[in-house]
């Protein structure tokens, strides 16, 4: 099991991810986000529930392929990440993630 230095923990987790279909999980209280792509699902639970004071019933993770992007007359890669659906009890809610 990897660790989690707890004052990084917000690095592992890069940023939430507000798509359409991201939108429709709000309802049944799942949140998407994209993390780094070395964390296993334990790692992500014990982050989440650290940054955000929640309790996680379940994770949903898959590693997403990386993307050829040319910039100028050089072929790059961006970066590679993993995207996670969390499942949260049903009296817990994340505020920054707002369907109004």
């Amino acid at each position: 099991m990897a660790r989690i230095n707890f004052s990084s923990s917000i690095d592992l987790i890069k940023y939430p991810i507000t798509t359409d279909k991201a939108n429709i999980l709000l309802e049944s209280n799942q949140y998407t986000f994209l993390v780094d792509p070395r964390l296993n699902k334990n790692t992500i639970k014990i982050a989440i529930e650290f940054l955000f004071d929640v309790k996680v019933l379940k994770i949903n993770s898959c590693n997403l392929p990386t993307k050829k992007r040319r910039v100028g007359q050089f072929l790059g890669i961006q970066p590679r990440y993993k995207k996670v659906i969390v499942k949260l009890a049903k009296e817990n809610k994340i505020d920054f993630f707002s369907i109004e």
